[in-house]
């Protein structure tokens, strides 16, 4: 047993009671939060042949990895602290995803984030032909602490309860190049589908904050763009998280006249779709029943909040580039990319979770 996973399931059992009403306003003031400490991410990116063979020099809580070429084929094995050498794990990619535009095809553009709790190093093989190979050692549990302004009283939209980006840690300097401009700043356009995925992550994670600030850093720095992928993720305790930043005006996922942010999780089909991640992998088991409960409760608000049909087939146009797809109005990552994503299990659920969907609506 790791040192992580002590810490880790102390923490659940020490925190699970209080974990909701921490975490509070997108729009705090002096009056109505509390300094919190959380750790700062630490994390080294090696290329080329570095990248199959690294030990960064602190513990390594995440490995993110990226490739260009077949999705099938990857595998790493983990070093322990004496030097010691596990099995071999075979690397499931996350999703084909990235910034609308993005040259290449987005299928062959492979991201992988495996938890490693607490390695000293790590070893990878590759699919053969695969480019562009970049690792990144990852700690977002043992590293200095930096403090964050915490709001006091629980934030919701539209009744659904959720935990800010300051709740859950997120270093906003990474949102920034090193001249100190935005890296990708705030286009918003409105809403016209939503999508679901799974982020192909482990089930029974001990430390959803600490496995979303990877996500961050893996998507904002290592593939640089800009920030989180997803404008929602969902944990198996139910409890949802802000993703995409969209400034300090305690809305998530949208401006204040209603339009939602462009983010990450659809290339090519990004602006005017919403992503809500739920964290774990689902190709052979379901999401659980309170993740599956509060992902209902957030599809049914956002439909609302934008008066979509959740059981509606609808034209997706993108408003950017004027890439067209029909799809459901609530669909799953694969019906827009060649990918696993949200899971077989999960996908088969889609059917039912319209209805649900639809049933849980104001008025439904």
């Amino acid at each position: 047993m790791t040192r992580r996973t002590v810490l880790g399931a102390a923490g659940l059992a020490a925190g699970a009671a209080v974990a909701v009403p921490v975490f509070a306003s997108a729009a705090p003031t002096k009056a109505t939060t509390r300094q919190e400490r959380v750790p700062r991410t630490r994390a080294k990116t090696f290329s080329g042949a570095a990248a199959k063979s690294a030990e960064p020099g602190f513990p390594v809580e995440y490995v993110g990895v990226t490739w260009t070429g077949a999705q099938r084929g990857a595998a790493i094995r983990l070093l322990d602290q004496d030097g010691k050498a596990g099995a071999w794990q075979t690397l499931k990619p996350v999703c084909a995803a990235g910034a609308d535009g993005d040259a290449g095809t987005p299928a062959k553009n492979v991201s992988v984030l495996v938890p490693t709790g607490g390695a000293a190093g790590y070893e990878l093989t590759m699919p053969d032909g695969a480019t562009d190979v970049r690792s990144t050692a990852i700690d977002t549990v043992n590293g200095p602490t930096m403090k964050v302004a915490v709001a006091t009283e629980t934030a919701s939209f539209r009744g659904v309860e959720f935990i800010t980006r300051a709740g859950w840690g997120a270093d906003e300097s990474l949102r920034f190049k090193a001249d100190g401009t935005e890296n990708s700043p705030q286009t918003y356009y409105p809403a016209q589908t939503l999508t679901v995925h799974h982020t192909a992550g482990a089930n029974g994670d001990l430390d959803p904050a600490a496995t979303i600030r990877a996500y961050y850093y893996l998507h904002a720095i290592t593939n640089d763009w800009g920030d989180i992928g997803y404008h929602f993720l969902i944990d198996e305790a139910g409890l949802v998280y802000e993703g995409r930043y969209t400034g300090t005006d305690g809305i998530p996922a949208h401006n204040a006249d209603g339009k939602m942010v462009t983010a990450f999780h659809a290339s090519g089909f990004n602006s005017g779709n919403l992503g809500i991640a739920v964290l774990g992998t689902f190709e052979s088991q379901a999401p659980t029943a309170a993740a599956r409960a509060s992902l209902t409760k957030l599809l049914a608000a956002l439909s609302d909040y934008h008066d979509l049909d959740p059981e509606a087939a609808v034209t997706f146009v993108n408003p950017v580039n004027g890439v067209k797809r029909d799809v459901q109005m609530i669909s799953g990552h694969r019906d827009w990319l060649a990918t696993e994503c949200p899971g077989t299990t999960f996908y088969g659920d889609l059917p039912a979770l319209r209805e649900d969907v639809a049933a849980a609506r104001s008025g439904g």
